[in-house]
């Protein structure tokens, strides 16, 4: 489904953000490199989509009302076979007794340089675009660049540059430098979005990982849609 039909058919069903899969659906269709992953509701499913992706693998429950689903025990890291996989699904679907969710089985991809790429609806200044250290990180050291929308390859190169911790961007004990036209077309992406869906308030692509190879890949993703109330 395009973008824009997602998004509005998100709005008319009163949403009030897109599921993790439906968020990843857009940036991807505005060149974000994202996670391959595979929605499904049982457990034939997930093991067909494993076969197709490959162990390891990350199982995730996957709803528009689940926002923040690690605190809530709704994220399954590092399942190396079948056996963990089923196991897994059993004791997700048990959590969410009551709910009404999908799940969502993702490549789980290695890196330990991590960073933020998000878009906020200013109300003076419209779409603003952010790039920051990830993960953890980002509450505690704070290390984050704004610009407006729209921004370019050079604006988005020099939001990197401006980092305080853009060293980690570079050739990092052994690892090779990031790809940066991957990172480039993350940061131009979500203003662009910004720009082309009033419906949308707000993007938060955390993690956007590095691999050590230097790939770039959006492994979590939320767009939240401006409210409908009144």
């Amino acid at each position: 489904m395009e973008a824009d039909k997602m998004i509005a058919a998100a709005m008319s069903r009163g949403q009030r953000a897109l599921s993790e899969h439906e968020s990843k659906l857009v940036l991807q269709a505005y060149g974000v490199p994202v996670t391959r992953e595979t929605l499904v509701n049982s457990r034939d499913g997930a093991l067909a989509a494993a076969g197709q992706i490959g162990y390891p693998l990350v199982l995730k429950a996957c709803s528009p009302d689940l926002m923040h689903k690690s605190e809530g025990g709704f994220v399954m890291v590092g399942l190396a076979n079948e056996a963990a996989l089923l196991e897994a699904y059993d004791k997700l679907t048990a959590r969410l007794k009551g709910m009404t969710a999908d799940i969502l089985v993702q490549e789980m991809i290695s890196g330990n340089r991590e960073l933020v790429v998000g878009m906020n609806r200013d109300p003076q200044f419209g779409p603003c675009v952010m790039l920051g250290l990830g993960g953890i990180m980002t509450e505690i050291l704070k290390d984050t660049v704004f610009r407006m929308a729209p921004i370019d390859a050079i604006e988005a190169a020099d939001m990197a540059d401006q980092l305080r911790s853009r060293k980690m961007l570079d050739a990092f004990r052994g690892q090779a430098p990031v790809d940066r036209e991957s990172l480039y077309r993350c940061l131009i992406a979500a203003g662009q979005i910004g720009l082309d869906h009033d419906a949308v308030q707000e993007i938060d692509i955390n993690p956007v990982l590095i691999s050590a190879a230097g790939k770039v890949t959006a492994v979590d993703a939320l767009i939240v849609l401006r409210s409908q109330a009144g």
